[in-house]
């Protein structure tokens, strides 16, 4: 398939494009580098640099047709979205409408979006399957769900088969592609800094929650499983109209657990400073991954929390101030 990925040079995106590469598809690239990085490019692949508020860049990237397109661009700090809410509406939700008009027009026949488990919001089970409640509690979960929306509509109306897969918390890392954010929000590349830097800063928070050992509880999944997760779901779609699928390994760890295992990983030990808890953080988020095994034939293969961290590590201790840095 010719494949449009947009946001292939960011952390999930530039490692999914090689996983396609590798399956033989003929991969393009669209990225603003806003937050992407160009040293994470596939450099086999035509980059389109540029904006999906662009409106003019964006039509002359449809000249040539796809077969299918895999969304990732847009932002993702849960912090942020609550400060400049409208930020994350206009490019997230803005964004993705001017895609899916092209899409349409284009004859797309296959679209898979990069959604996120934060469309549940503060989940009334665990696990989580994707019939639960959809309660988004910050502007950045909303606009996610607010693309599905979209999504599922104009995929029934054009004929296109989607899916939205939702992830839980993405982690590790994959030979020279690693995770790069500024600011940096998640755990593990937060541990691993701290580590790195030989600080004894580390902060938890929250150790008062209703966990065996008081931190909260979430899904870690190992991003090339996320990406062979993408490639999948792009060769099952084949019937208009949404269907959302939950990626995540059904197994939680506590907060405290990462930092053992950081440790033990590592051969160094991580700061416990306990803070406060963050306002809005649940007790526990875990995936129910049965419709992806059962839809897609997927399982994580590569998500065991040592071998999430060895990896993240690796690429960590390789860059040491990220891709910027080298």
């Amino acid at each position: 398939m010719r494949i449009l990925v947009t946001g292939g040079a960011g952390y999930i995106g530039s490692i999914t494009v090689r996983t396609l590469a590798a399956r033989g598809h003929d991969v393009e690239i669209l990225d603003d580098l806003s937050t992407g990085h160009r040293a994470a490019l596939f450099r086999d692949a035509v980059f389109h640099r540029g904006s999906l508020l662009d409106v003019e860049f964006l039509a002359d990237v449809f000249r040539t047709p796809f077969d299918a397109i895999v969304h990732f661009a847009g932002f993702s700090l849960v912090g942020e979205s609550v400060e400049n809410p409208l930020k994350y509406y206009r490019n997230n939700v803005g964004g993705s409408l001017n895609l899916l008009r092209e899409a349409a027009a284009a004859g797309v026949a296959k679209f898979v979006f990069s959604s996120t488990a934060a469309v549940y919001g503060q989940p009334r089970e665990t696990p989580i399957s994707e019939d639960a409640r959809l309660a988004p509690i910050n502007p950045y979960g909303r606009s996610k769900l607010a693309i599905e929306w979209a999504l599922e509509d104009a995929a029934r109306q054009a004929g296109i088969a989607a899916v939205a897969l939702r992830y839980f918390n993405a982690c590790g890392a994959v030979g020279d592609l690693g995770e790069d954010h500024d600011p940096e929000t998640h755990l593990i590349p937060r541990l691993l800094g701290s580590l790195l830097a030989g600080r004894d800063d580390f902060r938890i928070f929250g150790d008062d929650y209703g966990t065996p050992d008081g931190t909260c509880i979430r899904d870690y999944i190992h991003v090339q499983d996320l990406a062979e997760a993408h490639a999948l779901a792009l060769e099952w779609a084949d019937a208009p109209g949404l269907t959302p699928i939950n990626l995540g390994t059904e197994a939680g760890t506590s907060v405290l657990e990462i930092v053992d295992a950081a440790d033990r990983v590592t051969g160094l030990r991580a700061g416990r400073t306990v803070e406060s808890r963050r306002s809005g953080d649940p007790d526990r988020l875990v995936a129910s991954a049965a419709r992806a095994r059962d839809l897609l034939g997927w399982k994580p293969e590569y998500s065991g929390i040592d071998r999430i961290i060895a990896d993240a590590w690796a690429w960590h201790r390789a860059h040491p101030g990220g891709y910027d840095a080298r």
